[in-house]
């Protein structure tokens, strides 16, 4: 048995040590923050400061690739998110009359939760998890080298050694200069910068309400700004808008007055609003936010060994797709299978690298491709022409038309990829009869146009 010394309790973190603790393998865990999250959500989700975790209190979306290995590998979590308030629902729920159910349609269930919820269900796996040391407060300083090899690492209370360690250390870690300052080659990093910026506030619904309406469909995204609701738990929701970075008007979403007349001036944002929701924190606001994709391994192979990186650390997607929680467990269970094969031998390594092109790298593209198509749209305030037409209007095709619905949400929740899903010839053809019926079709037609934005705005 291995074992493994895991850097950062995040999402990956925790992942990580409790699937390789179940596999029978030993694991120390480091985190910065002296605590780990507990059950009092709200107080933790709105009060805990945690500036090494700037995105704790935006909205997360779990994916039924989440769901998946939550239900499969951590059903003891998986539970445990629902007794505390986790919701569940399918992309087929948002048909009056519920398609007949197709094998696979199980994998289209999204589960609807503030992140906070995840941590503190891990959080409470961990401390039942026999073979898991959790050294919370003891933030990693250092790696220790034998030659090319990881052995160890170093904190600010001393020295560890493993035959495996995990970089759950998010995007700002610290490993390219350890790496570094070793004589290590660099890792393989590839950047895309998005160009959007995020403003988000939490509401309540009123006690009589136990969930929202389902309709209309919660995001819209115009040729300048778009709007996005974000049911979660316990009566909870998030409404976000989003603009380019360079958008005169990104400054006044701050404020909570101006954030929510712009709000309900999109369908989505009107229907939860009007609810009389009550505020429960001030605009939340992120930018700068970019893809990108990090290997510790170039052309010549594994640029150190002993080490792999989960989460953040190896590909750190934009939000619009809601990808990054999936592909952190993904990685967390791929690390957690594979430990029985030698995990500080550089076949180890370079095992992994394979994978992680195969299984994580064609997200990453897919996400990168819809950001630069979104973010051109937001600078030019262009309508969609061509294939940036067809497609968007397979997404609104989706909302009436069950099969291309599926296909959608097979893309949406990581099953299938795009190039597969949606060039099979009956989805194409259902989309293509659509387009004919609606030759005045435009995109993105719905919500304020740029005048009445700058005066919600601006004034």
């Amino acid at each position: 048995m291995a074992h493994v010394l895991v850097i950062g309790g995040g999402i990956g973190g925790q992942a990580t040590a409790l699937l390789a603790a179940r596999r029978g393998h030993t694991v120390e865990l480091f985190e910065r923050d002296s605590r780990a999250p507990g059950t009092a959500l709200d107080r933790d989700f709105f009060g805990w400061r945690r500036p090494t975790v700037p995105q704790a209190t935006q909205p997360h979306a779990l994916l039924g690739a989440a769901r998946t290995v939550l239900r499969g590998e951590l059903p003891d979590v998986h539970a445990e998110m629902l007794r505390l308030g986790a919701r569940e629902r399918s992309e087929l729920d948002w048909f009056d009359e519920r398609p007949p159910t197709r094998p696979g349609d199980d994998d289209l269930v999204m589960i609807q939760a503030r992140r906070i919820l995840l941590e503190s269900a891990m959080a409470t796996a961990l401390r039942a998890e026999p073979g898991v040391v959790a050294r919370y407060g003891e933030p990693v300083t250092g790696l220790r080298f034998e030659g090319n090899r990881v052995r160890g690492v170093t904190s600010v209370a001393g020295r560890y050694e493993g035959d495996l360690v995990v970089d759950a250390g998010g995007r700002r870690g610290a490993t390219e200069r350890w790496l570094a300052a070793a004589g290590c080659r660099p890792p393989v990093v590839e950047r895309h910068r998005t160009g959007l910026a995020y403003f988000c506030r939490w509401y309540r619904l009123p006690g009589g309400l136990a969930e929202g309406p389902r309709r209309p469909w919660a995001v819209t995204g115009g040729t300048f700004a778009g709007c996005a609701v974000f049911p979660a738990d316990n009566r909870v929701f998030a409404v976000t808008l989003f603009v380019h970075t360079e958008d005169p008007t990104r400054s006044a979403l701050r404020d909570p007055a101006v954030f929510e007349a712009a709000a309900r001036a999109f369908p989505p944002g009107e229907a939860w609003v009007r609810l009389g929701a009550e505020p429960l924190s001030e605009v939340l606001a992120t930018a700068s936010l970019d893809n990108r994709w990090s290997a510790l391994s170039d052309e010549r192979g594994p640029v150190v060994s002993g080490m792999v990186p989960v989460g953040d650390a190896i590909t750190h997607t934009n939000p619009t797709l809601g990808q990054g929680t999936s592909l952190a467990l993904w990685a967390a269970s791929r690390v957690a299978r594979t430990l029985h094969l030698d995990p500080g031998s550089p076949a180890f390594a370079a095992g992994y690298h394979a994978w992680a092109v195969r299984t994580l790298k064609p997200w990453f593209d897919f996400q990168v491709v819809a950001d630069a198509a979104i973010g051109e749209r937001f600078a030019t305030r262009a309508g969609r022409t061509g294939t940036a037409r067809e497609v968007a209007a397979l997404f609104d095709c989706a909302l009436e038309d069950p099969e291309v619905m599926r296909a959608r949400a097979r893309v949406r929740h990581l099953v299938e990829p795009p190039e597969r899903a949606y060039a099979d010839p009956e989805v194409r053809a259902r989309v293509a009869r659509w387009l004919a019926d609606r030759p005045d079709y435009t995109p993105n037609a719905v919500g304020p146009d740029r005048g009445e934005w700058e005066k919600l705005t601006m004034g």
